[in-house]
């Protein structure tokens, strides 16, 4: 079988203006303090890819525009929607009026195994990433209604944030979105 690369103009990539329009996956991202430019680049180039709802940074995570996130963005910083808190409190606090459902991505006593993670089709979720070495911080992890983790094998036990939003959003959309 021969094999030939698609060319750009024909991956029927959305426009801005009809990624706009088009329905969202039920979920907003919750950046709790992220420090590198590069992983916030990396995440809005995800949540477009996935047609997230949002992105809400919050505490000291960076705002577009900046160069170091829209060299990893990609130019995903125009189309998916976001918002910056000064607190990831002040998110959580505006997303449970909303109605959202609170999952933290940590280690926890408790955390559910992503493969066992069940969303259900008709709520919506906030998804909360923590600092890259701190991880989510307590507080949030306090009143979050349930805490999942990635499985992991090695020494290390822990994913670079880009690399588990990636792993987080494909497991969510693929329950979420395939019969």
């Amino acid at each position: 079988m021969s094999r030939r690369k698609l060319a750009n103009d024909e991956l029927q990539r959305k426009s801005i203006a009809a990624y706009k329009e088009a329905g969202k996956l039920p979920l907003v991202i919750v950046l709790d303090n992220v420090r590198s430019l590069n992983n916030i680049g990396s995440v809005f180039r995800t949540a477009d890819a996935f047609l997230l709802e949002s992105i809400y940074l919050c505490g000291f995570t960076a705002t577009p525009p900046h160069k170091d996130i829209h060299k990893t963005a990609l130019g995903a910083t125009e189309s998916v929607n976001w918002k910056h808190f000064s607190s990831t409190q002040a998110a959580i606090a505006e997303l449970r009026a909303d109605g959202f459902k609170i999952v933290c991505l940590e280690q926890t006593q408790g955390s559910i195994p992503l493969f066992s993670f069940s969303p259900a089709k008709d709520t919506s979720y906030a998804m909360v990433f923590g600092n890259e070495v701190r991880g989510v911080s307590q507080e949030i992890i306090d009143v979050s209604d349930i805490c999942i983790e990635i499985p992991q094998f090695g020494t290390k036990h822990s994913f670079n944030i880009a690399v588990s939003a990636g792993i987080v959003l494909w497991d969510f959309f693929i329950k979420v979105q395939c019969p």
